[in-house]
């Protein structure tokens, strides 16, 4: 592989937008594309996007990228693909048509599905071979919703004729002229339908599921050289790399008719949140990492033994580095609201102007004023998977003032976050005696709020490190593809890429103890879905 290429180009596949990063040895982000896509809700519950917004948006992305650093393809070394999980496609397997909108992991059409699934009694089954729970959130269902819409569509299924995949799996296949179906074993992992022990598609959830086993991809490791890309695809030319596209087989083995050096191989996959924890560099067991975005997402490296969660919690696959290489496990906790509560109270109750404004205004008084803000808008995800919890705002007095509910607002965030990591010490526990936390490592957008992340040490009684590098996600499917091609030659190589912005000490007072204390009968107010009176 010519290492002399300077660039490693991250795709980073999200819910709302497609970006594009080009990323040097030094982990430094050169340059960003991005392009928003519609969302679609034809009903109640329901989030959809068209795959091929998702492929045009993620082109122009990549394009845009390269024409801002001054880049050819020529300087690009590897690709590295990050993407929005569970969110579900199907297309034609000769012409690369999607045949139905791709179902977003947000769609919740399929709760039906799961509570049938529950009653026959397979939910145990889904848990022990998946770590994941029987929910609405994961593909598998989303696959047998689509196929059972239309008979001719479950007919095409079962004769070979369609394709799923989860995001990264549609962009591979454009990226690479449609000669490659591929997924890894993060995003596998998340699709009810495979076996993370085993490492491969079950055929027994596949029956329960009725999912055709001819429309599932390949599952590679996270950092591989699994294809390679077709120049023609993104409407590029380069000098080096010829547009005759390589088969699986000779992608996978490293051979292509061009020859090793003259294609741009696709190297690295992650699922968006473990490729934040990889980008984070939490490679230890214990070691663990908070994303703040629209929600939360809590991940927790437990080694190479999959822990299955006695508190409703994931288990799942962090990565695997390399076909032959163990693979590392991670519990999760996903908090659906996060960032999208002070969006609520700057649209909504037009309490601010920008989200930026929320700390200032939760900074005009000391402590919250004995109010509580359960920010579950869209259901409490981990660990009460209650779909019909409401918000609460508790507490309120004549007293009460904006600044007390911004603050309520920060503290409920950090509550959240705060329960999921002590569950995750319970169950990990269980393989790690003695467990605690060194620190929690943070990235997204609501990291940059100061004191958001000091209630979060506070609550934690444990500090918190916001890393130099913003672009976590991204670095996390670059430094998967760079470490397959040996643009970087270990893991310890990435740590002189890492360096830490911050770090907030926790110092708790008799104001977060009365936190602690009124937010534990609050919530489970709320899970039970009473009125609270507090």
């Amino acid at each position: 592989m010519n290492q002399q290429k300077p660039y490693i180009l991250a795709i980073d596949a999200g819910t709302t937008s497609s970006r594009a990063i080009l990323f040097d040895h030094k982990g430094n982000p050169i340059s960003v594309g991005q392009h928003e896509f519609p969302q679609y809700f034809p009903q109640e519950g329901w989030v959809e996007h068209d795959p091929i917004d998702i492929w045009k948006t993620q082109r122009k992305a990549i394009q845009d990228a390269l024409e801002s650093a001054g880049a050819s393809l020529d300087q690009i070394h590897a690709i590295g693909v990050t993407n929005q999980r569970e969110t579900t496609v199907l297309w034609d397997r000769a012409t690369g048509e999607p045949v139905h909108r791709a179902i977003v992991w947000q769609d919740r059409r399929t709760a039906g599905i799961c509570d049938k699934l529950r009653d026959q009694g397979h939910a145990e089954t889904f848990h022990k071979k998946t770590g994941l729970i029987l929910d609405a959130y994961f593909s598998g269902t989303k696959i047998s919703w689509i196929l059972d819409q239309d008979p001719e569509l479950r007919a095409r299924a079962e004769a070979g004729e369609l394709c799923f995949g989860t995001v990264d799996s549609w962009l591979i296949w454009h990226l690479t002229g449609g000669q490659s179906h591929v997924t890894d074993v993060t995003n596998a992992s998340r699709t009810l339908a495979f076996n993370i022990h085993k490492l491969r598609w079950d055929d027994e959830l596949c029956e329960i599921l009725r999912i055709p086993s001819s429309v599932l991809p390949k599952v590679v490791s996270s950092s591989e050289l699994c294809a390679y890309l077709d120049p023609s695809s993104l409407g590029l030319s380069t000098e080096s790399a010829s547009s005759t596209s390589s088969t699986p087989e000779q992608a996978a083995a490293g051979e292509n008719a061009a020859g090793e050096d003259a294609q741009i191989p696709i190297a690295g996959i992650a699922g968006d949140q473990q490729a934040a924890l990889f980008g984070q560099l939490c490679l230890s067991p214990g070691e663990l990492k908070n994303t703040y975005g629209t929600g939360c997402f809590t991940m927790m490296n437990i080694g190479e033994t999959p822990v299955l969660s006695e508190h409703n919690l994931l288990t799942t696959v962090a990565y695997q580095l390399g076909p032959q290489a163990k693979p590392v496990y991670a519990l999760e906790g996903s908090i659906f609201v996060a960032g999208a509560l002070v969006q609520w109270l700057r649209d909504q109750l037009e309490m601010i102007t920008q989200s930026s404004d929320i700390e200032p205004l939760a900074k005009t008084v000391d402590h919250a004023g004995g109010v509580t803000f359960v920010p579950s808008l869209s259901g409490l995800a981990a660990p009460y998977w209650n779909p019909l919890a409401t918000g609460a705002l508790m507490g309120l007095t004549r007293g009460t003032e904006k600044g007390h509910i911004a603050r309520a607002a920060l503290e409920g965030i950090a509550h959240r976050v705060r329960e999921v990591v002590e569950l995750m010490l319970k169950d990990a526990g269980k393989a790690l005696p003695g467990l605690s936390i060194p620190a929690l490592k943070v990235d997204g957008g609501a990291s940059q709020n100061n004191l958001l992340m000091q209630m979060q040490s506070d609550l934690l009684n444990a500090p918190v490190v916001r890393p130099k590098i913003t672009e976590l996600t991204a670095f996390g499917a670059a430094a998967l593809a760079g470490l397959a091609t040996g643009f970087w030659s270990s893991t310890e190589d990435l740590q002189s890429v890492w360096n830490e912005e911050r770090t907030f000490a926790p110092s708790p007072n008799e104001h977060t103890q009365r936190s602690l204390e009124l937010w534990m009968r609050r919530i489970q107010a709320i899970n039970s879905d009473h009125e609270s009176i507090d």
